[in-house]
């Protein structure tokens, strides 16, 4: 993305995009078993920013069915245990928007949230969705949590069959604040996985939930079905780490795994 500027990702950006994911080079392997891979790349040394990268054989789902679900903003709220408060808030494009994100963090970490400019495309028979990080004047940081930065975030989904697609999540995050060791091990190695099985568990069950739940309201496939008000790429600026609060929180313990989802 730009340093400089606010822009909507072209066809290079997302095909940069798509060949992080399918490239193992340069990354170290840290977790691979049951059709779940983790990897990791080392970044500036004493950083918190940290990149990694999961991957999931998803059987019994369609690339078309993860697609909707990682669209389907009033379904991840009913699935996403981690989620506070999500919404987007306009439209820059027919595939671009604005949106806003918190979430839990595990205990007794403070919780985050992020704003982002998210944008997505369909490729063949596979998808990209990815986003990263902008100010919008209208949505500052809050006082009971900490603003992340997404440097660059996203997912690659690779249709392997009519009901099979393998799904990879990239992530290059700024979670603000001094974090301890156990954070980054946790979240590369037990939460990302974690995540992306609660991911394809949603799957399984989206079908019959949208049935009773606006079935024909897709936008992100008809974007003429759009109620978001058009937001010029001018009222948006890059969120930039230096600015915002750095939280210490490298001498918290983890107090407590967090729980699993009983569904």
């Amino acid at each position: 993305m730009s340093d400089h500027a606010v822009t909507i990702p072209d066809d290079r950006a997302f095909a940069s995009f798509k060949s992080e994911c399918i490239c193992e080079e340069g990354w170290t392997l840290k977790y691979n078993r049951d059709g779940m891979t983790v990897w990791t790349q080392r970044l500036e040394e004493g950083k918190s920013v940290h990149r990694f990268k999961c991957r999931m054989v998803c059987k019994e789902v369609s690339a078309e069915t993860m697609y909707d679900v990682l669209h389907d903003i009033e379904y991840r709220k009913k699935w996403d245990s981690n989620v506070i408060e999500t919404f987007d808030i306009g439209k820059l494009t027919v595939n671009a928007d604005v949106g806003y994100y918190s979430w839990k963090c595990p205990g007794p970490l403070r919780n985050r949230d992020v704003i982002t400019l998210r944008s997505w495309l369909p490729i063949g028979k596979d998808y990209i969705i990815m986003n990263y990080s902008v100010k919008h004047h209208k949505y500052p940081p809050k006082k009971d949590l900490v603003r992340a930065v997404s440097i660059q975030t996203g997912y690659l989904i690779q249709c392997q069959g009519p009901k099979s697609c393998a799904l990879t999540y990239l992530a290059q995050v700024d979670p603000r604040g001094s974090l301890p060791k156990w954070v980054v091990n946790k979240s590369t190695q037990l939460l990302a996985p974690h995540a992306l099985k609660k991911i394809n568990k949603a799957c399984l069950k989206y079908s019959t939930w949208k049935q009773g739940h606006n079935p024909g309201f897709k936008p992100w496939l008809y974007p003429e079905q759009t109620t978001l008000p058009s937001i010029p790429l001018t009222e948006l600026s890059i969120q930039r780490a230096e600015s915002l609060e750095n939280i210490d929180e490298s001498s918290l313990a983890d107090t407590a795994d967090r729980e699993e989802d009983s569904d």
